[in-house]
């Protein structure tokens, strides 16, 4: 899997049109209660519906599924996330005991919970001011406004607040929409549009998924053949990914891993943040990402992945209620790979700290710069990524964790007790790379400049 290339936030969404490509005039589709003020904007032919797949809309039109409230917030009563049901699936036999819809049934019963998202950016190039615009796709998760995509979809306006985020529906409402709150690590994010009255889906159980399974996408592949209708099946589950990213704080390139469910939906650049359903109507999954073409120029097709709907119904919530994920565990320190070249003098592998936070929870331990974090428990450490990936799986905020770290060839253990990653601590430990490499240059005596920074020898 290493061999290949995922599209994500560097080429997702498309950017650019689509040859002389026009589609037809939509008719009218369901709608739903405009904002209090200002009222919708009509897009100007940003967003259209090809009429092939209006014909499929108009095919058991109404139809729709039984769903029970997830999530409410009491002060806001109409933000409700519902959860479908559905019956066990069979995986020896085939039942057809729970009526599962149509294609045509599901995409009519669904369009108008599915979205366009457009991310206009402006930027100077040789002087010149040029408006550029990524486009993803997303689904309505509440009536009152709340809209589930893709992280990497809207990253630029975690990076940038002027950014200007645009939510575009089947019959041609656009509105602007306000960040909530993103979750790189599981490449969500939620947005709020001045709406209510919207049609939400209902999300389903990933956990009831079975390889063979009929799933649908709904999206817009290159942002301009909008609200694109696809099927496949689930064709593997608990796959492990991982893609590249931009880290807010650094503007660093960074590998995300994944956990997701595999599918042969035809799945493009556009497509990434909508809603995939199972055959009952139910989002199961968030269309995440897709094979390209391995190192060697070997192109591969059908092989989508979105992420499992179970894994991220929480981080949901904890979105819309607090614009961040609780309970992440933080230590408060940065850290870098140990070169292969410092190795080959006995320096161990592992997470070479290069800063550590005033006040957090590593600086309370005894956690010092240049020190190399080998194990956390009984987990080998042996790059950050594996130090991300521990503390990602195993631990929550609050939890106490044992350290094994070297510091001037002597191994030492440090008990931590995890802080919550939040606004807080977060701003507590800044970038700190002009800093640092100006107290590297200074140094002299013990210290040797190893490729990964400076290392007490």
């Amino acid at each position: 899997m290493d061999d290949f290339n995922f599209y994500n936030s560097e080429n997702d969404g498309y950017r650019g049109g689509f040859g002389d490509y026009v589609d037809p005039v939509p008719v009218d589709q369901p709608q739903h209660s405009a904002p209090q003020s200002g009222g919708p904007k009509k897009k100007n032919r940003a967003m259209r519906i090809a009429a092939l797949l209006l014909a499929c809309a108009l095919v058991g039109g109404g139809a729709g599924v039984g769903a029970a409230a997830l999530y409410q917030n009491a002060t806001q009563p109409d933000t409700v996330i519902y959860e479908g049901e559905r019956p066990q699936v069979q995986t020896m036999t085939n039942t057809n005991d729970g009526q599962p819809m149509t294609p045509e049934e599901l995409y009519a019963a669904n369009l108008a919970s599915c979205v366009g998202i457009t991310v206009n950016t402006t930027v100077n190039i040789f002087g010149q001011t040029t408006t550029s615009a990524a486009s993803g796709s997303g689904f309505v998760l509440t009536s009152d406004g709340y809209i589930v995509t893709n992280y990497h979809v809207i990253e630029e306006a975690v990076q940038d607040a002027s950014v200007d985020i645009q939510v575009s529906f089947a019959n041609g409402d656009q509105y602007t929409a306000t960040l909530v709150g993103g979750e790189q690590d599981n490449d969500v994010a939620v947005l709020k549009i001045d709406a209510t009255g919207l049609q939400p889906v209902t999300l389903g159980d990933s956990d009831q998924l079975v390889v063979g399974e009929d799933v649908y996408a709904i999206g817009n592949p290159l942002g301009e053949l909008t609200f694109t209708f696809t099927d496949g099946m689930v064709s593997a589950l608990d796959r492990l990914i991982t893609t590249t990213g931009t880290d807010p704080d650094t503007q660093q390139k960074v590998a995300i891993t994944l956990n997701v469910l595999q599918t042969n939906c035809a799945i493009n650049p556009g497509n990434s943040g909508g809603p995939l359903f199972d055959s009952y109507g139910n989002v199961v999954g968030i269309v995440s990402a897709k094979y390209t073409e391995s190192t060697s120029g070997v192109t591969a097709e059908g092989l989508g992945f979105a992420l499992p709907i179970n894994d991220v119904k929480e981080i949901l919530s904890d979105l819309i209620e607090h614009g961040y994920v609780t309970g992440k565990p933080y230590l408060g320190i940065q850290v870098n790979t140990v070169n292969e070249q410092a190795q080959l003098y006995g320096i161990p592998a592992g997470a070479a700290v290069t800063y550590v936070a005033e006040g957090s929870c590593a600086q309370e331990a005894g956690l010092q710069v240049n020190d190399i974090i080998t194990a956390i428990d009984d987990t080998a450490v042996d790059s950050p990524s594996a130090l991300t990936a521990a503390l990602s799986t195993n631990y929550k905020a609050g939890d106490t964790v044992v350290l094994t770290v070297i510091r001037n060839q002597q191994q030492l253990q440090l008990t931590v007790t995890l802080d919550e990653k939040n606004a807080e601590t977060e701003a507590a430990n800044p970038l700190q790379q002009t800093q640092q490499n100006q107290q590297s240059s200074g140094n002299s005596g013990g210290y040797y400049q190893w490729p990964f920074g400076s290392f007490y020898w």
